[in-house]
Formats: structure tokens, sequence, C-alpha cells
């Protein structure tokens, strides 16, 4: 399997723990509490010393401590979009059944040259809208995270919104963008104390409260008229909207030609 193992999973050393809350979601009246709720994370670099990587496992560790269960993704032989006949490559198999699995998602990318990297991209563009009938994205929370060599930006994170929102998935407000990232690990690979890891903490406990609010309602949430629409095998008019009317002029044209 492309999980990567997670490395001290239970250590927490820059975590206040007098003052953090291990079940932030435990007093939503609405929330559903019967099983952890799931969450995949994704992150954009390959390097071994990876610093997208590095806070990804920071995340998954506060999610185990709010009483989650996180999964990573191993990325490193995903093929491009479009690469392999059919996407039939266990790697992009693998990362779509895990997001079916998942309720809610953390995407961490660095920035490279002001937007997310290839490898984060890719990750996304493998995972389509709808697959079998089944929607591997639709109706997901979503916590967005970058990291930056050098000042802090924002320009990968609202990518990654972007991206989130046109995946059909719930965005929490909250997000992360670490600044000279080479400064923020010890030599071990973990977070110092910094405002930047406070503020991890701060997105992956809304993440977690907001998986569970809104898990029991996902269904009604997500209903669509377009898509009953599909399910009811109405017959689509081509030439009812603008890019049908297009189309069919453009097949005139040909056919007089």
């Amino acid at each position: 399997m492309r999980l990567r193992s997670l490395p001290e999973p239970d250590a927490l050393p820059a975590l206040d723990l007098l003052r953090a809350n291990s079940a932030p979601a435990s007093i939503l009246p609405s929330g559903d509490l019967r099983h952890p709720p799931r969450i995949l994370l994704l992150y954009g670099s390959l390097r071994n010393r990876s610093f997208s990587r590095l806070v990804v496992e920071e995340a998954a560790r506060l999610v185990r401590y709010f009483g989650g269960e996180p999964r990573i993704f191993d990325p490193s032989d995903l093929p491009l979009p479009d690469q392999i006949d059919g996407d039939d490559h266990p790697a992009v198999h693998e990362l779509r059944e895990l997001a079916l699995w998942s309720e809610g998602q953390i995407w961490c990318s660095p920035e490279r040259h002001g937007q997310i990297t290839s490898v984060m991209k890719a990750q996304i563009d493998h995972l389509p809208l709808e697959m079998g009938g089944r929607r591997p994205t639709q109706g997901r929370t979503l916590a967005v995270m970058q990291v930056s060599g050098g000042s802090q930006s924002f320009n990968t994170v609202n990518s990654l919104r972007q991206l989130g929102r046109w995946m059909r998935m719930f965005v929490i407000p909250n997000q992360s963008s670490v600044a000279k990232a080479f400064q923020q690990f010890d030599e071990a690979g973990r977070m110092l104390p910094s405002s930047y890891y406070n503020r991890i903490v701060d997105v992956v406990e809304e993440l977690v409260r907001m998986t569970v609010l809104m898990r029991p309602h996902v269904t009604t949430l997500t209903d669509r008229y377009s898509e009953r629409l599909e399910r009811s095998g109405e017959v689509h008019d081509p030439a009812s909207d603008l890019s049908g009317i297009a189309i069919a002029a453009q097949a005139r044209e040909k056919s007089r030609a």
C-alpha cells in the first residue's frame, strides 16, 4: 500500500497539552461520533526532506490526538494524468480508494514559481468528480496548507482553495502558510514550537470539528437538482443551452461545407 508510516505518531513535543482539547468535537450537539473522522492527507514534494510532507506528518499526529484516523498517501510512483491508458495504475486506484474512504482531507503543497507543485496537482487531477456513480471528493471537508522557502505567501493556499471548491468540497475557513520552512524543523524532522505550529493546530482542530459536524448531513448538503435529473434518465436537449446551440451551429456549418 502507498501509505506512509507516521514516525512517532503520538509524540507532540510542540503542543501545550494543558491547553489542547483532545476531543474538540465532543460537545457538538449534532456531531456524529460513531467512528473516528477519516482524514486523507496529501503532500506535494518528493524530496527526501520534504517540508510539505513534514507538515502533513505533524497534521496527522494532531488528527490522531483529536480523535481522528489519518492516512497519508505516498505519491512517489504516481504517474502523470493521462500517461497511462485509462489511468490503469495501482497508485491511481489506491489514491481514489483512499479519497472514497475519507470524510475530510488535508492538502499541503510547497509554493513553486508562485503556485502549487506538479506533484500536488497530479494527485488532485487523478481524482475525478464522478466514477461509476461514486464521487471521491464531493461533500468532503478540506483544509489547505502551504510551505514556502522564503517570506510568507498565500498563493498556494488560494489555489488549493479554488481547486477544493471545484472538486465540490467544503473548504474550512482556516488555513496554514509556513514561511521559511527550512527554519521550522529540527534535524529529526519535528516542527519547532512557533506561531506557525500553533496555526496548524488550529486548522486541524477546526477540520475535525467541521468533519464531525457535517458528516451526518453530507447526503442532504450535496443533493443536486442536476444530478437528480441525470439519475431520472431525463434526456437533455443539447440545443437548450448556449454551448449546445454553438455546437449545433458548428455541425450545420460543417454539413454545408
